[in-house]
C-alpha cells in the first residue's frame, strides 16, 4: 500500500532551515513554499521572532490553502541587550552575509567578558482555517572570540553550545539537531499537535 505523506509547507527560502526541519519532521513531506509555487518575499515587519514567524506562515497558508510552518530565529547576545535578535540575518546591514554578520558581532564584543548568548526559534504553524500555533525553542551558550569549525551556517561557528561544549561549527548535523533552538521549538510544536 502506498501511504503518501502529508505535505508540510515551510515558508522559507533558506535551504539549511528546510533541511533541518525535514530531518526532524520525518513523518511529513517537507516542501518549501517556492516548490509549491509561492515565492513572494514577505516582509518581516514584526518586532519579535513570533510576530515574524506568523507573518510568513499566514502569507504562505493564505496563498497555498495548505498548512504552513514558518520559523523566525536569531541570536541574542546578553552583553548587546539581545542584539542582533530579529536582525540576525541582516546584522551587518545587508541580508544573508553570514561572514560579515559574524565579523561585526565579534568586533562589537571585543574586550567584553560576558559572552553569554542564546539562539531563539519561534515557530508558527498556520492552517487555512485560521488555526494558529506558536511555540518557541532556545539553546544557550557563549560567543567565542574566533570561528571554530566550518559546519552549520549563520553564527554557528562562533556559538559555543552549553550542551555540546563546542561550537555548532564543529558539531555534526545530528549533534546540533539534538540540542538546537529549532529542534526544541519543533519538539514543542510536535507536543501541541
Amino acid at each position: 500500500m502506498n501511504h503518501q505523506k502529508q505535505k508540510l509547507i515551510v515558508a522559507t527560502g533558506n535551504a539549511h532551515k528546510l533541511k533541518e526541519i525535514a530531518e526532524i519532521f520525518t513523518e511529513y513531506e517537507v516542501v518549501s513554499q517556492k516548490q509549491m509555487g509561492f515565492d513572494e518575499d514577505v516582509e518581516e515587519t514584526g518586532a519579535t521572532f513570533a510576530e515574524n514567524a506568523l507573518i510568513k506562515a499566514r502569507a504562505a497558508a493564505r496563498a497555498l490553502g495548505l498548512p504552513a510552518l514558518a520559523d523566525d530565529s536569531g541570536l541574542c547576545v546578553d552583553a548587546l541587550d539581545g542584539a542582533p535578535g530579529v536582525y540576525s540575518a541582516r546584522y551587518c546591514g545587508k541580508h544573508g552575509d553570514d561572514k560579515a554578520n559574524r565579523d561585526l558581532l565579534l568586533k562589537n564584543l571585543q574586550g567584553e567578558t560576558n559572552r553569554r548568548a542564546h539562539f531563539t526559534s519561534a515557530i508558527a504553524l498556520v492552517y487555512p482555517n485560521g488555526r494558529e500555533i506558536v511555540v518557541e525553542g532556545k539553546t544557550y551558550g557563549n560567543i567565542l572570540t574566533e570561528e571554530q569549525g566550518d559546519g552549520g551556517f549563520g553564527y554557528d561557528c562562533i556559538f559555543e553550545s552549553e550542551d555540546l561544549q563546542k561550537s555548532f561549527g564543529l558539531a555534526t548535523p545530528e549533534e546540533k539537531n539534538a540540542v538546537s533552538h529549532r529542534f526544541r521549538g519543533l519538539q514543542a510544536l510536535r507536543k501541541e499537535l
